[in-house]
């Protein structure tokens, strides 16, 4: 069979314009009436099933047989490149009822080499996907690197740089053939997602289970006397809402779910290292790239690349944190429209920060750097040398090698997230960019502000913000002598630099 399956696909259904025409003499039942033999009648469900043709002739036939023959409703169909040569990843869309999606379970096992379903509600109105804002006449840089502006753009940024499916020589898996099919699977998962679908769910096995297991409970132990006191707070949530336990791998779809309402933060499955440039694109839309997969169980307290463990150990209970997300997302923001050198430096600071920070608390030296809380003796390393660890300068630690196969030669503490955040704002105001960004959580997108009215507009919906902070103040200051009321005006006026901006703006 051919890469692309686009001969056999044509048996069934052919492209014209937007829409999924069915061919005359395509065999695709339409939906099935009520039953009316007295028979309980299911409600048909929306379904989407994703599998991978075994290399075989008329694989793609067999396997669409099944859902004539049990009479299913075929709503869209499409095939996509697998990172194998000789297979095809095929994506169909059905209406169907619950009984009839575990028979057709069964009858493509049969045909298939391995199969994800994933069952969704459609939206109640569907609009026209908006003019994007790189036609925007006030947007024309040249040769400027492409960033996504909507948060479904994320889609078009997924480059995979390293592993996914293809491990190198010297990983513990790479001799491992049930490992590596293994892998193949979660990298399929990462490849078919597309935004606003459910991420699937997981069916970890006993080995999985145990070596999450075993990392779990090492790192547990450190954490309470480690670990700084903004990610220890989240623990219990965790817990509670999203099955942290010895026993259980959380499931990245629960994840997902607590941290919209916790921070804002969205997962998005991934098949292994992102290229840095996407990987902090989907910082700026308050997503986090996050792997399925576990580390080989041959060696539980190693892996040369980011997995399940570290993600969930590590990230999590830092990304429902208010001022950790922020900062996470302000690198992000940092980074769209940057140069290649520039998102090098910036990721360089991901890295010494969000994987490996450290910062004081009530004296004593903290860790929040997920690299850090994921690894076992790299956390006790890091603390049991000071003489490593210097204080928080981005001109300086952008320039740090940093190091993935042993531990780093340098760890970098703060005193607060804010002061880590007041340094990277200070840092990437010397980003060169003919205009900055700015998120917009109601519409999921980056709004791009090239000009004085688009500043103009953007300082007018600030003002209201403003005035609801002063409001709340006056009300609040005279009850609560803990509020330092000048301290924060200076703060307001520090932060938006007033008399440079309304400069500026006069200018124009």
């Amino acid at each position: 069979m051919s890469a692309s399956g686009k001969s056999l696909l044509g048996l069934w259904l052919y492209r014209c314009g937007e829409e999924w025409n069915v061919k005359e003499d395509c065999p695709i039942p339409t939906r099935p009436s009520k039953q009316t033999n007295g028979e309980d009648h299911q409600e048909l469900e929306r379904v989407s099933i994703t599998f991978t043709l075994k290399n075989q002739v008329g694989s793609l036939v067999r396997a669409l047989q099944a859902f004539q023959d049990l009479g299913v409703n075929l709503l869209h169909i499409e095939s996509r490149l697998s990172e194998s040569l000789n297979e095809s990843d095929i994506l169909v869309d059905v209406e169907c009822e619950p009984k009839k999606l575990e028979q057709i379970g069964i009858l493509l096992r049969r045909e298939v080499q391995t199969m994800v379903i994933v069952k969704y509600k459609e939206p109640d109105t569907e609009f026209s996907p908006p003019t994007p804002l790189s036609s925007a006449t006030s947007f024309d840089y040249g040769e400027m690197p492409w960033f996504p502006r909507k948060i479904f753009e994320l889609d078009n940024a997924q480059h995979v740089l390293m592993y996914g499916s293809d491990l190198d020589a010297d990983h513990p898996g790479f001799k491992d053939p049930v490992y590596r099919k293994r892998r193949e699977q979660f990298s399929q998962i990462a490849r078919n997602y597309r935004y606003g679908k459910p991420i699937p769910r997981i069916q970890y096995t006993p080995d999985e289970v145990k070596t999450w297991g075993t990392v779990f409970s090492e790192l547990h132990k450190l954490y309470l006397k480690h670990a700084c006191q903004e990610y220890l707070e989240n623990w219990p949530e965790l817990v509670k809402f999203c099955g942290y336990r010895e026993d259980n791998v959380p499931q990245l779809e629960d994840l997902n779910i607590y941290l919209k309402r916790k921070t804002g933060f969205q997962l998005r499955p991934v098949a292994g290292y992102l290229s840095p440039r996407d990987f902090l694109a989907g910082l700026a839309f308050r997503v986090f790239h996050c792997t399925q997969y576990i580390r080989h169980s041959t060696d539980p307290f190693y892996t040369p690349e980011p997995d399940c463990c570290h993600e969930l150990l590590g990230h999590m209970p830092l990304l429902a944190n208010p001022s950790f997300a922020q900062f996470s997302q302000e690198l992000g923001l940092a980074s769209l429209g940057a140069t290649d050198e520039d998102v090098s430096k910036l990721a360089t600071l991901y890295f010494f920060t969000v994987e490996f920070g450290l910062c004081k608390q009530n004296g004593e030296m903290k860790v929040y750097g997920a690299g850090l809380l994921s690894s076992v003796a790299e956390l006790r390393y890091a603390i049991g040398n000071p003489e490593k660890i210097y204080r928080f300068d981005p001109e300086l630690t952008c320039k740090q090698e940093c190091i993935i196969t042993a531990y780093q030669n340098a760890y970098w503490y703060t005193d607060s997230f804010e002061e880590a955040k007041e340094k990277m704002r200070t840092f990437a105001e010397q980003i060169q960019r003919p205009f900055g960004v700015r998120y917009n959580p109601y519409t999921q997108s980056v709004e791009v502000l090239s000009n004085a009215r688009k500043i103009s507009d953007l300082v007018s919906e600030l003002r209201g913000d403003l005035c609801i902070i002063n409001g709340a103040l006056k009300k609040i200051g005279v009850n609560d002598s803990s509020i330092d009321l000048a301290g924060l005006a200076h703060y307001l006026r520090t932060g938006l630099n007033t008399s440079a901006s309304e400069e500026k703006l006069e200018q124009h």
